[in-house]
């Protein structure tokens, strides 16, 4: 069997209902929220006044004036509390600890007419999303082997019957390993409001629209775009046998005693070596990196799925 599925347990789902939902996001996160409807779900992320990336999301409707963020469960509370300052001037509800839907990440060849079985309509393009009663099912790959299911418990058994008697159950660090090879970065709380978003890359995967109006931080954010280049950017890495890395871990070059990087996403192996995202500098990224010291365990840098250079 090449296609697998996994219950999304450090995921979380933040509802955000009303008539003034989509306008009130409009105003708070870098993508264009407008352009989300039950057909398309876009990436996104919320900055501090100071254009730090508090979390990054997947922003979907799940039925009319009703949209949701996906996004790392032990973030949820501080993105609630963020937006909670603000929403009570809208006619818009929040809702955080609204755990009525399970997550599953499912991918692999042949994935999609799987699904196809399962719920019956699936989507065809990359953050094309379909929906129907108790479900919501997001494409998230160009190629269509990737795919988060959204199952509310009303529906769980039998949609879970599906899921185990037509793909693999695996483990949910085989599909953050999906993400750190597509070169996407997830924001947990070891590294909020650590980075701007040209940092993890978000102005080259999508999670940035530069065409819409103000939204916190879009001040710093859209001066870097515009008028500077970003001194430090995201990189795909291998760390070797054992080494004990966690997110935010500092990175140092050979040469230098200042940290010029951090970890942002880890995934460790059964074979004890991990697979890694980080944050560095551009001008040193060539000198080598080590973790945590300048004779640290060193870094092999891998490539990522798209250039770095924007447009």
């Amino acid at each position: 069997m090449s296609h697998f599925y996994t219950p999304l347990e450090q995921e979380a789902l933040l509802h955000i209902s009303g008539p003034d939902a989509q306008t009130f996001l409009q105003g708070q996160v870098t993508c264009d929220v407008h352009q989300v409807t039950a057909d398309h779900s876009l990436p996104g992320a919320y900055c501090t006044p100071q254009g730090r990336v508090v979390c990054d999301f997947l922003l979907c409707q799940l039925q009319e004036q009703h949209l949701v963020l996906r996004l790392r469960r032990d973030l949820r509370a501080t993105a609630a509390g963020v937006f909670g300052k603000y929403i009570i001037f809208s006619k818009a509800e929040l809702d955080s600890e609204n755990d009525d839907w399970q997550l599953f990440g499912c991918w692999g060849s042949g994935v999609a007419p799987a699904l196809q079985g399962i719920f019956g309509s699936i989507p065809g393009a990359g953050y094309a999303s379909a929906g129907g009663d108790g479900f919501l099912v997001v494409q998230t790959d160009s190629l269509g082997e990737r795919f988060e299911c959204y199952v509310h418990k009303s529906r769980l058994p039998s949609i879970l019957e599906g899921l185990e008697s037509t793909l693999q159950l695996a483990g949910e660090a085989d599909w953050q390993v999906l993400d750190i090879d597509a070169g996407i970065a997830r924001l947990q709380a070891a590294t909020s409001s650590e980075f701007v978003p040209q940092m993890l890359n978000f102005d080259l995967t999508g999670h940035i629209s530069f065409n819409k109006g103000c939204y916190t931080g879009q001040e710093v954010v859209a001066r870097l775009h515009y008028r500077g280049t970003p001194k430090r950017r995201l990189y795909r890495a291998g760390l070797p046998t054992g080494a004990p890395a966690q997110p935010g871990d500092a990175l140092y070059g050979s040469n230098g005693e200042q940290s010029v990087g951090n970890l942002v996403n880890v995934v460790h192996s059964a074979n004890d070596t991990a697979a890694a995202l980080l944050v560095a500098t551009v001008a040193t990224i060539d000198e080598g990196l080590h973790l945590q010291a300048p004779g640290g365990p060193a870094l092999e840098l891998g490539e990522l799925p798209y250039s770095l250079e924007p447009g």
